[in-house]
């Protein structure tokens, strides 16, 4: 059965609206970025195809709770120059993990409980691009870091939180 991406992505951003008080918006966003955030707005550009708008709803949305959760996570989405000091890694790392997981856990929240495989891959593969693109500067195509079945992630319950305005990824913020 094929994955249903765009009613999963509509029922992921009105829960995000009605829910969480997180405003989604669909517009244009300046390359090489294909969604944004701020702490209370998620941001999808117009042109990716419903796979890529489930994924960012979701991961973003993981971000937006560790930016209003734990402010100092903010500074670890800070935009870094390649080559990345590896004795940062660990830290991105866990940052992205952690997003993923309460990414997970909106999905479940929802009752979407058949893609756990695919938004586990989907987040390994965006890691692996985000590490090489660190520590080389080089922008692989995306598809390239895609291996499959990469271990399952577990949800994180998400926190209560208040949706606070930082700043957009495009005022120096990087995923």
């Amino acid at each position: 059965m094929e994955t249903p991406f765009d009613e999963y992505s509509e029922r992921v951003q009105k829960h995000l609206e009605n829910v969480y008080g997180i405003r989604v918006v669909t517009r244009d966003i300046p390359d090489p970025l294909t969604g944004d955030l701020d702490g209370a707005e998620i941001d999808i550009d117009y042109a990716i195809i419903p796979e890529q708008r489930l994924f960012l709803l979701a991961h973003l949305f993981g971000h937006t709770v560790q930016w209003n959760v734990n402010p100092a996570l903010f500074e670890i989405g800070r935009q870094y120059r390649p080559p990345l000091n590896e004795d940062l890694i660990p830290a991105v790392i866990a940052y992205e993990r952690e997003a993923a997981c309460y990414g997970l856990a909106v999905l479940h929240e929802i009752g979407i409980m058949d893609i756990d495989q695919w938004f586990c891959d989907y987040t390994a593969c965006d890691q692996a691009y985000l590490l090489h693109f660190y520590r080389t500067g080089e922008k692989r195509d995306f598809p390239s870091f895609w291996t499959g079945n990469a271990p399952l992630l577990q949800p994180h319950p998400i926190p209560r939180f208040t949706p606070t305005r930082r700043a957009f990824r495009m005022d120096g913020i990087v995923i």
